[in-house]
């Protein structure tokens, strides 16, 4: 991930007043792990799968904070009963950052699934997200998912791609 691209998503994180990261480390996403993790202001908080870093943001929402879910979009599917349940069943938001893994050029063959799901299952999951692929994009994306999703009651996601992640 491009180091500018990893300075934007901390401005924007920081704009939202998101003060934890909850995270399943991706290659994609190895340079805002560390950046996550040394931000005074950020606390940070390690998932062993992706369903259990969607709980607790959810939770995080529920005790008045804000929180991001960070990890590759093939967690999407990892996390989608748990996304359910929160946003379609009982209104709690979580907003996402997702690397975009499987998009056009993308030379891993078992990473094309990722982008060929991703998509539908926000669809599915009546989940609002924007797809970035420049680096002046990044902050404000992240901005207004977080209006979105806390005016709504439900997710919204940022999916990082293009050159900014690879």
């Amino acid at each position: 991930m491009r180091s500018d691209a990893v300075d934007a998503v901390l401005r924007g994180l920081k704009r939202a007043g998101v003060t934890v990261a909850t995270y399943l480390p991706d290659s994609l996403l190895k340079e805002l792990y560390p950046a996550l993790d040394a931000d005074p202001d950020i606390r940070t908080i390690p998932v062993t799968n992706e369903g259990e870093g969607a709980a607790i943001a959810g939770g995080v929402f529920l005790s008045g904070k804000r929180a991001v879910l960070v990890m590759e979009n093939s967690g999407l599917r990892a996390a989608t009963e748990h996304l359910a349940r929160l946003g379609l069943g009982a209104g709690i938001p979580v907003v996402m950052i997702m690397s975009h893994r499987g998009e056009l050029g993308e030379n891993n063959w078992w990473a094309i699934p990722h982008g060929i799901t991703m998509e539908p299952l926000l669809q599915t999951l009546r989940t609002p997200y924007v797809v970035v692929r420049d680096v002046e994009q990044i902050e404000t994306a992240v901005v207004r998912a977080y209006a979105t999703a806390y005016a709504s009651y439900h997710h919204a996601a940022v999916v990082l791609g293009g050159d900014l992640v690879r």
